[in-house]
């Protein structure tokens, strides 16, 4: 399984349409290609043929296959996001969920109440909201190709729980970090926690390629990842959680990395 940090920026990279199947299709001169998922990096070759339950599929029928037991669907994952990603307030979240299963104004006015009009109203706002993200989408487009960003940004992992200039961290600036935090080695002991956020952030994200995506921890399997790295892996623990690397059921008897 690939690093988290790596699934995260290909979900960042992917284009619109490749949003909308979950998946990318990566070639190279080595093989004929693979497909990825976007949103817990599971690799089908292609090329390859794929057997479930006395089923046979070629790489990317399986690829969707897979999204869709594993993750229902790419819509259900991309609207359940959290709000600072989808722009969407959970009244209209729930709305295009409704509108998405193909209930009636009717149907929907019946389940949350309201009228009919306030439904219409909603409908109306999420197309013109459909219209202005088409041309922010294309201004910014615009504006990547016209200039080469000298010192990009790391990307955000999309599950953070709160987007601030704590996350405004240059690739270079990161790696600078992580040298001073790790002086014997990205593999080594963490020397001490930082006080300041953007640097906690950076050490976090660092350590969270200890954890696959879609494996279920207990608390005791997560202190030992942590503890390689640090003595108090308590703190780190709290704030895998805090930070919104990682969840947890109430009673802590599974943690997992969120996705």
């Amino acid at each position: 399984m690939e690093k988290n940090q790596e699934i995260s920026d290909r979900f960042w990279r992917a284009s619109l349409t490749d949003l909308k199947r979950g998946y990318v299709l990566e070639e190279d001169n080595h093989s004929l290609g693979r497909f990825i998922c976007l949103i817990d990096g599971m690799v089908c070759e292609k090329g390859v043929i794929y057997q479930e339950e006395g089923v046979f599929y070629e790489a990317e029928r399986y690829m969707q296959h897979y999204i869709q037991q594993h993750h229902t669907s790419m819509f259900s994952y991309l609207v359940e996001l959290d709000k600072k990603w989808t722009g969407m307030t959970e009244i209209q979240s729930g709305m295009v969920q409704s509108f998405y299963q193909g209930r009636s104004d009717t149907e929907i006015v019946a389940e949350v109440g309201g009228s009919k009009s306030t439904i219409r109203n909603h409908r109306f706002a999420l197309r013109e909201k459909t219209k202005q993200a088409k041309v922010f989408l294309a201004i910014m487009e615009l504006l990547e190709e016209q200039q080469n960003d000298p010192a990009p940004l790391v990307s955000v992992h999309r599950t953070a729980t709160m987007v601030d200039e704590r996350y405004a961290v240059t690739e270079k600036e990161s790696q600078d970090i992580l040298k001073q935090y790790f002086k014997e080695g990205l593999e080594g002991p963490l020397s001490e926690f930082p006080r300041k956020e953007k640097r906690k952030i950076v050490i976090l994200r660092h350590l969270m390629n200890g954890f696959n995506p879609g494996t279920k921890y207990t608390e005791k399997e997560v202190n030992a990842v942590l503890k390689r790295s640090y003595a108090d892996y308590v703190t780190l623990r709290r704030y895998m959680i805090e930070y919104g690397f990682m969840d947890r059921l109430d009673d802590g008897s599974q943690y997992w990395v969120k996705q």
